[in-house]
């Protein structure tokens, strides 16, 4: 099937992914003096006098914004809001196929952190929880601190969190089936957008503190000039041998390469000289820095992409509908480095020992009991995180 043909047909066809569905019945005059006037004016009251019950009293406990001002748009790059809508009706799909979430896309029309933070801070009333999408690096960052500062329920930017709750997952189970302790293996990342940033942060904080991040100029260094303020951050707990070099140089003697970068960066030469078995997750779509027949015959022992049409796809879906099913659920009011290191786990034991196979290390996207073993996991962790 030629995809992108057959999707422009499709949408033309489907006239938007999503919409609005009743829950109530409207029959009967009574059917509507419940549903509306007059009946509606006392839970309107009633969330007057104590904000807490629209959780209870209305769609809001189950609501998730996503939120996007269409500037870093899958491969696309700054198309604009109003064309990132299709991909924001496509996650929305996603939220209520996986995790039985309603999700609305808010796609601004603002490049403006502060305008965007506004924005997002004057409807949040509306919502239950916020998921940012699609937005350039570094901006996304400070949005999702400032929205963080002001908003009352999780805000939560999945190309950041999503992708690395799952490389994380990926990780712990290549780990588990090649008997490696955590202490103990190296790891490369190439791409320092959001991404590799924040899978960066998650896998030191679950205890994979030997971590390199590159960007295109090579190894990322304290002390380097010409950083942003979010590459700063993360040289403060990274690369702790302060090595420079090209990504050629830092590959060597490693033993887990993740991209999150550009197609076909990464050489046979370059996997060769790793350390024996190397676990290798090229994850830029849709063409890899390295497609995974090349990595397989240099010596990678296992190898994961982003990709539906090789094994072991990394895929978000996996992390976000149980993240916020779990939150909404559990009325968290934020969703901390644990949840996020509990959803991965969840991921990862979704795998017994005796199925972990070299193409098996991720369950199948498709699988939807995933989303329902994040959530249970995330919820868990929220009870300790208000205690």
């Amino acid at each position: 099937m030629n995809f992108m043909s057959e999707s422009l047909k499709k949408h033309f066809e489907w006239n938007g992914k999503i919409e609005v569905i009743s829950r109530v019945p409207l029959n009967t005059c009574d059917d509507l003096s419940l549903a509306y006037t007059p009946g509606v004016a006392q839970p309107c009251l009633a969330i007057q006098n104590d904000v807490k019950k629209s959780f209870i009293l209305t769609r809001r406990s189950n609501i998730v914004a996503i939120v996007t001002d269409g500037t870093a748009v899958l491969g696309l790059g700054d198309i604009g809001a109003e064309a990132a809508m299709p991909v924001m009706e496509g996650k929305a799909v996603l939220f209520k196929e996986f995790g039985g979430v309603d999700a609305i896309p808010l796609c601004i029309n603002s490049r403006d952190v502060d305008e965007i933070v506004n924005t997002v801070r004057l409807l949040s009333g509306s919502f239950g929880g916020i998921n940012l999408e699609d937005i350039s690096a570094p901006r996304c960052f400070e949005i999702e601190r400032k929205l963080k500062k002001c908003c009352n329920i999780p805000i939560f930017h999945d190309d950041q969190h999503g992708t690395a709750i799952v490389v994380l997952a990926a990780v712990i189970n290549a780990l588990r089936l090649t008997k490696r302790k955590k202490e103990d293996v190296s790891i490369v990342i190439n791409g320092a957008g959001s991404a590799g940033i924040a899978s960066a942060r998650l896998l030191y904080d679950a205890g994979l503190k030997n971590i390199i991040l590159c960007d295109r100029e090579g190894a990322i260094y304290k002390e380097q000039d010409g950083l942003n303020s979010e590459k700063k951050r993360i040289a403060e707990i990274t690369n702790t041998k302060q090595r420079k070099g090209k990504l050629a140089d830092i590959m060597k003697n490693t033993d887990i390469f993740i991209g999150l970068s550009a197609p076909g960066c990464v050489t046979r030469e370059m996997v060769e000289s790793m350390n024996d078995n190397p676990i290798v997750f090229p994850m830029a779509n849709p063409v890899p820095e390295i497609m995974p027949d090349i990595a397989k015959s240099a010596g990678a022992a296992i190898i994961g992409t982003g990709r539906s049409d090789f094994p072991n796809q990394i895929n978000n879906v996996l992390a976000f509908p149980g993240v916020f099913r779990g939150a909404l659920d559990s009325r968290a009011p934020d969703i901390n480095e644990k949840m996020k290191i509990a959803a991965a786990n969840a991921i990862a034991k979704h795998i017994k020992d005796d199925e972990l196979t070299p193409d098996y290390i991720i369950p199948n996207p498709l699988d939807k009991t995933v989303a329902e073993a994040v959530a249970k996991a995330v919820a868990n962790q929220t009870v300790n995180f208000r205690c």
